[in-house]
């Protein structure tokens, strides 16, 4: 994972809403699209670069591929977060 390209896909609003959809659990394309008004093709860019970028994952099962969240991709983004804030809240209470 880049964190150039995890940041540039969390960067459209579209793609963070998609993102806040699959905390729920996994879903599929088509239930992620009936969320939004733009096209499912569209949609299906956006989930694209959510996979390129490591942050979601894909199953197929049938004629349906179905989403998930990447936790070890949100993870990583939030070790660096804390470490760039200076270090973790542990250390704050010594």
């Amino acid at each position: 994972m880049s964190f150039q390209q995890t940041f540039k896909a969390l960067s459209d609003p579209i793609r963070r809403d998609i993102l806040g959809l699959l905390r729920a659990g996994p879903m599929a394309a088509g239930e992620i699209a009936a969320h939004f008004t733009v096209s499912g093709a569209t949609i299906s860019h956006h989930l694209s670069i959510l996979k390129d970028a490591g942050l979601v994952m894909d199953d197929k099962q049938g004629k349906y591929i179905y989403y998930e969240l990447n936790m070890s991709v949100v993870d990583e983004i939030l070790e660096w977060i804390t470490a760039l804030k200076g270090g973790n809240s542990n250390e704050k209470d010594r």
